[in-house]
């Protein structure tokens, strides 16, 4: 980035971040209250003190959401015709492109985040909107099925009505626009419960769709709790869909309390994934992977590959050459351009991640930090951490940290390092490195895991699946995937001629 973006964009932040008030509610077009009049604080990760309020949403402030995205659906959202519905996403994407020097800095000041990893995911924001708009047109298509000269029969896809999104409080703006993006495009109208950690952005994209001018009640916003806002939402029996990332008991619990109203439901939850090195990988790329994987976004990703299994012929090598990394790592203030590591989200999971540190300790692991400056105590920090001795007993290898915490473990062989990558309750992502392209087809394919990236970080492919098997969760958005949970296929049966009609009861 040339200096005087660089000035600009800094400029902006800083005039997003003095600009910041207390967040309302955004329901049926209009910004306001919640009907109990009750907020919470928003703290900062870096200082931990008192950001704004926020209005806490509760039951009520669903019930109106609900009603008002109900009658949007069967109103003028409704009954657009698809162009014209396709060029408010258009226009969402447009002033999100807009906006981007303003938002990037808000998430990284609202969540920890380093500006130079919130700038990229604002940009895949205002993408991820263009994207389902072009998608819609060219692949929301039906089937045809013709029986001789009797009957065709054909498929349609309609949009199925209310999408409740539960969204993450890691990397939140991305997060949402990839689940609304495709909501939106295929004719649905959303309440979006955005993680009370991180409401920052969440609102300023009600800011911008509100100045897309959608038709009131397509889009709201109801901030607050899980235990509130959250579980009204999941309740709700005027809501058919429920999308939801996070962490996987929390998915399980939202399951079961939409099961009355037998929801739809996609769950993209937690993850513990590996990534495999054999000894014959580009040792330099395979490092700039590992690292990349487990420290960028804090360490704070669904996929970050938090188990190593390293070939033992390299593994002496190879582990040195991390812990050097690690020791390099630059931790610091998220707004600075050269920070690496930032604070993590909250105090209650920053004592969380320390709590594993103590664990890994405790079952024998050796424990070897980054440094974190003494300026920055104020905050969140966990230095980025290698655990060394780990086994795929330990809890700290087999439950999710969700921070900047690496576990390394070494193996002999091909079998033996399937085995140990599989013997986990979660499947979300996987990576494996080899210059063996047979061998890594193979692992590949025998590893449990939604996803699997070969001699390569974590790239996304929009088109492609998003998902995870066993723990980590249930169905698949991305792509024309998400057809099949945001909208619903019918059946059109036309006969062609008069054909064979039973006549019961003709005398």
């Amino acid at each position: 980035m040339d200096e005087q973006r660089l000035r600009d964009v800094n400029e902006a932040g800083k005039h997003a971040i003095a600009s910041i008030s207390d967040i309302p509610l955004y329901i049926d077009g209009k910004f306001s209250d919640s009907e109990n009049k009750e907020k919470f604080d928003n703290i900062s990760p870096f200082t931990n003190e008192k950001i704004n309020s926020v209005a806490s949403g509760e039951k009520a402030d669903i019930d109106k959401a609900v009603k008002a995205a109900r009658k949007a659906f069967k109103g003028e959202w409704g009954n657009l015709k698809l162009k014209e519905r396709l060029n408010y996403i258009y226009k969402i994407a447009d002033l999100i492109d807009e906006h981007i020097d303003e938002i990037a800095p808000l998430e990284s000041y609202d969540t920890g985040l380093p500006i130079s990893q919130t700038k990229k995911m604002v940009a895949r924001a205002a993408h991820n909107f263009r994207f389902y708009a072009e998608m819609v047109s060219s692949r929301l298509v039906g089937d045809v099925y013709q029986v001789d000269d009797e009957f065709i029969n054909y498929t349609i896809h309609k949009p199925v009505g209310i999408a409740g999104l539960i969204t993450p409080w890691n990397a939140p703006f991305m997060l949402e626009t990839w689940k609304i993006a495709p909501a939106l495009a295929t004719g649905n109208t959303v309440v979006l419960k955005p993680a009370e950690w991180s409401p920052l952005t969440a609102n300023r994209l009600a800011e911008i769709i509100d100045k897309a001018e959608l038709p009131d009640g397509v889009f709201n916003v109801v901030h607050g709790f899980g235990e509130t806002a959250g579980a009204s939402l999941v309740a709700h029996p005027d809501v058919e869909l429920i999308s939801f990332t996070g962490e996987t008991t929390t998915g399980s619990e939202i399951m079961k309390n939409g099961a009355d109203s037998l929801k739809q439901f996609s769950m993209e939850l937690g993850g513990k994934s590996p990534i495999i090195v054999f000894d014959d990988a580009d040792v330099d790329r395979a490092l700039d992977a590992c690292t990349w994987g487990i420290f960028s976004f804090n360490g704070e990703r669904c996929t970050a590959n938090s188990r190593l299994y390293v070939h033992e012929n390299i593994a002496d090598q190879f582990i040195e050459r991390l812990k050097e990394r690690v020791s390099n790592i630059i931790v610091g203030d998220p707004m600075k351009n050269d920070t690496q590591v930032g604070p993590l989200i909250h105090t209650e999971h920053y004592k969380n991640v320390k709590s594993y540190l103590k664990l890994a300790e405790e079952e024998g692991c050796e424990v070897i930090s980054g440094h974190v400056p003494d300026q920055l105590s104020s905050g969140n920090y966990i230095a980025p951490t290698v655990l060394l001795n780990a086994n795929n007993g330990m809890r700290v290898v087999q439950e999710e940290v969700f921070g900047p915490v690496i576990a390394v473990m070494t193996f002999k062989d091909e079998e033996e390092v399937i085995e140990l990558a599989n013997d986990i309750r979660y499947g979300l992502a996987g990576y494996v490195w080899t210059k063996d392209m047979q061998r890594g087809h193979r692992v590949a394919q025998k590893v449990d895991s939604g996803m699997l990236w070969v001699n390569s970080q974590n790239v996304r492919d929009l088109r492609t699946p998003f998902g995870g098997s066993k723990h980590s969760g249930i169905g698949r958005e991305g792509g024309h995937y998400a057809f099949e949970f945001y909208t619903e296929v019918q059946i059109i049966h036309v006969a062609l001629k008069d054909h064979h009609i039973p006549q019961f009861g003709k005398k």
